[in-house]
């Protein structure tokens, strides 16, 4: 990526796959903000504040372009997501020409160009899943609809006290299909709540996201939120890198699968991982009561 991938300008060096991503190549980033903190840890702000963040179509092909960079960036060890202004995010824009149907004469090519364009809106989203940098979002003010969908991908998820809610998709008219009926169900592990949240479309708060496990902590305030996110990325960054992208490719692999079938394949992981200096290094440090200092990836 070169020594400062997240400058002013985001060179975005792979081929974009979206309709219209080839005019993005090599433009600066318009609905994320990205930058490099101390210790490996890299903050991306969803920056569309006078918006309240609803994701138009670019932010989307965005998600991608920089998740899919922070997990090539040896440099990354942790991420913190946030966003800008009042609300983390009002959901899909509507206003947004590029978010609707793609037109077409015949229902049925109609509908294979909507099969592409979901997929980019899925894959933006899925990027941060896909990206092993573990990623801690804070949520504060209205998180809805697609903002639901983007928080069940990142795997730490940390919340303000003013935080609420809503699997709104129901509400609008169709069915959610970015990622939140994938993911919620295996995050709360409660059938009956999902459904009755994505079935009513109703507001739930802070304290009732904690109840059920969507969100780890709840906090007084965003910054507050923010500060505990920081120094909680910064604690994971300490670690191994080989074994925290170990540690999240495992899990990732364990929700999808059998336990057989984890266990096998975390047995053939760390075959080649226990191999690594780190542990030694770790080892080292702790018999002399010191920090151990680890090789970026």
């Amino acid at each position: 990526l070169g020594a400062s991938p997240f400058g002013r300008r985001f060179l975005v060096r792979r081929r974009l796959r979206a309709r219209g991503d080839a005019r993005m190549a090599g433009a600066e980033l318009q609905t994320l903000t990205v930058s490099p903190g101390e210790g490996g840890v890299y903050r991306v702000e969803l920056s569309r504040p006078d918006a309240r963040n609803a994701m138009n179509f670019r932010m989307w092909n965005e998600l991608w372009q920089v998740f899919d960079a922070l997990d090539a960036d040896g440099d990354c060890r942790a991420v913190v997501l946030s966003a800008r202004g009042k609300s983390f995010s009002a959901g899909l824009d509507l206003t947004d020409q590029g978010n609707m149907p793609p037109p077409a004469a015949d229902i049925g090519r109609r509908g294979l160009k909507l099969i592409n364009h979901i997929s980019v809106m899925q894959d933006g989203v899925s990027a941060v899943e896909r990206c092993l940098k573990p990623t801690i979002v804070v949520v504060h003010g209205a998180c809805v609809g697609a903002g639901v969908d983007l928080i069940t991908a990142c795997d730490i998820r940390l919340c303000s006290a003013d935080a609420f809610f809503s699997i709104k998709e129901a509400a609008v008219g169709l069915a959610a299909d970015v990622g939140t009926l994938a993911r919620l169900p295996k995050i709360v592990g409660n059938d009956s709540l999902v459904r009755e949240l994505a079935l009513t479309a109703r507001n739930f708060h802070a304290e009732e996201a904690k109840t059920f496990g969507l969100v780890s902590r709840v906090l007084p305030s965003a910054d507050e939120a923010l500060r505990d996110a920081l120094a909680m990325a910064q604690g994971i960054a300490a670690h191994s890198p080989v074994a925290i992208v170990g540690t999240k490719k495992n899990l990732n692999y364990a929700r999808d699968h059998t336990v057989a079938e984890s266990l096998d394949y975390v047995k053939t992981w760390n075959a080649c991982m226990l191999q690594t200096e780190d542990m030694n290094k770790a080892m080292a440090a702790a018999f002399k009561k010191a920090k151990p200092s680890f090789s970026k990836l």
